[in-house]
């Protein structure tokens, strides 16, 4: 009788158990995915690609998506996924959608990967209101073609009669953003890379605005395109002068096996790889023109290098390699004060590559100079400057072997020539009376 009662307490507890464990089981989730649209403006068109994200802790196993219209659905996207992961992204083209211009409903329905509804798991439905836009934006140009020379930069200010996610200036497919002013128009300052010739140049110039709905205006840009002669050198490589490169730089070029081999990564590999970091320096820019009048040299100093100066290099009678200088070279007194060519913001201290101890300062707009080789920095990233506050010292750090300041001016991460930038007349013919600006003061006297 004992034994008997033992059992079935033993075969209750047992079912109990079951009914516990599979409640558990089949009750523990309860909700539906969490369905997330991360960059949803309320427009689409068929070029549009609306970028979904799922959510759920028992992983996404279906996604749905329909046009709700006069209550009818119209599916246009489906996905079954092989693997249940928790978190699941996907993109919903409308390129084939067949959809007029107004009002709809878009309805996304997304089924999780738990044993709720016996196995057939829990589904959240989200109706969201869209507007389907098929009309373009409509770019205005409020300034004329301008004057651009090889090597040099350019500015133009236009308006966009909608709302948009990206407007800018296209070069092939290198895009430059246009930011937005306080009067609603678009100011864009943009090289004219010295590696381009004019022709091509011409050719490869395109402003584009992409409207909410994901639409694209994409039209010639109209510049006056001029070819810019720069200076050629044969630079013989002698045994010493790779050596005391290889000494003082090999950490750039650590599988270097001789000093011949630590030159040229150097000169090709590192000088490549600091290009790519200036690009990324360029994008942490103001929205507004920070700068004010022309730009300053080095006080009392002497130019002993060229921008764009094409330097041929030769060793033991062959050639190995070529570069090109892309900035001014400033010699003046050992270890003398480099002063902020212009008002801005420090983005970017510290070592790199090629150009030793480097400061960068922002102007706006893509606008920065370029200050290379310190032996000392004197100032520190996000510091508010002043047109010749000291901000360093020169010195030798980097490629190079005698006391001097590099300096560069970049427009949207490239290198342009410096000369533009510390010419008044230059900057008020091309920049202030086009963006009809105060003219720029005339130079003071060291």
């Amino acid at each position: 009788m004992r034994f008997r009662t033992i059992c079935s307490t033993s075969f209750f507890l047992s079912i109990l158990f079951v009914l516990i464990f599979g409640g558990y089981t089949f009750f523990k989730d309860l909700d539906g995915p969490e369905i997330i649209l991360p960059n949803n403006s309320g427009r689409i068109s068929q070029n549009a690609v609306l970028a979904i994200q799922l959510k759920d802790p028992s992983g996404i196993r279906q996604v749905q998506v329909g046009i709700r219209k006069n209550n009818v659905v119209t599916p246009i996207f489906k996905k079954e996924f092989t693997q249940i992961e928790p978190e699941q992204n996907v993109e919903v083209s409308f390129k084939d959608a067949q959809l007029h211009e107004g009002a709809l409903d878009l309805e996304i329905k997304a089924t999780d990967g738990s044993k709720a509804g016996f196995g057939q798991g829990n589904t959240r439905t989200e109706l969201l209101p869209f507007r389907f836009d098929a009309k373009p934006p409509y770019i205005s140009l409020k300034t004329g073609a301008p004057n651009v020379r090889r090597g040099g930069a350019a500015v133009v200010r236009y308006e966009v009669d909608e709302e948009v996610q990206k407007t800018g200036i296209m070069l092939d497919s290198f895009f430059i953003p246009a930011s937005l002013q306080k009067d609603g128009s678009y100011i864009c300052f943009f090289p004219f890379p010295y590696s381009m010739t004019a022709q091509d140049f011409k050719k490869a110039i395109q402003i584009m605005a992409q409207d909410l709905a994901g639409n694209v205006t994409q039209n010639r840009l109209n510049v006056l395109a001029y070819e810019r002669k720069f200076k050629n050198d044969k630079l013989e490589l002698s045994d010493e002068f790779l050596q005391t490169v290889q000494a003082k730089l090999h950490h750039l070029a650590p599988n270097a096996q001789n000093p011949l081999d630590c030159y040229l990564t150097i000169n090709g590999q590192e000088r490549a790889a600091n290009a790519r970091k200036l690009l990324e320096i360029g994008r942490d820019t103001a929205q507004a023109m920070l700068w004010s009048g022309v730009f300053m040299r080095l006080p009392r100093s002497a130019a002993r290098a060229g921008f764009a100066d094409h330097r041929f290099l030769f060793y033991k009678g062959r050639q190995v390699g070529e570069s090109f200088h892309l900035g001014f070279d400033f010699a003046s007194v050992r270890n003398a004060e480099i002063p902020a060519a212009n008002n801005g913001r420090v983005v970017f201290t510290g070592e790199l590559g090629i150009y030793g101890k480097l400061v960068v300062i922002d102007h706006g707009l893509g606008l920065m100079s370029l200050y290379s080789h310190c032996n000392e920095i004197l100032v520190q990233k996000g510091e508010i400057v002043t047109k010749g506050k000291t901000i360093a010292r020169t010195g030798t750090t980097g490629l190079a072997f005698g006391d001097h300041l590099h300096f560069g001016i970049l427009v949207a991460g490239i290198e342009v020539t410096p000369l533009e930038w510390i010419d008044p007349k230059w900057i008020r013919d091309n920049i202030t009376s086009r963006l009809e600006l105060p003219a720029p003061e005339a130079p003071k006297a060291p």
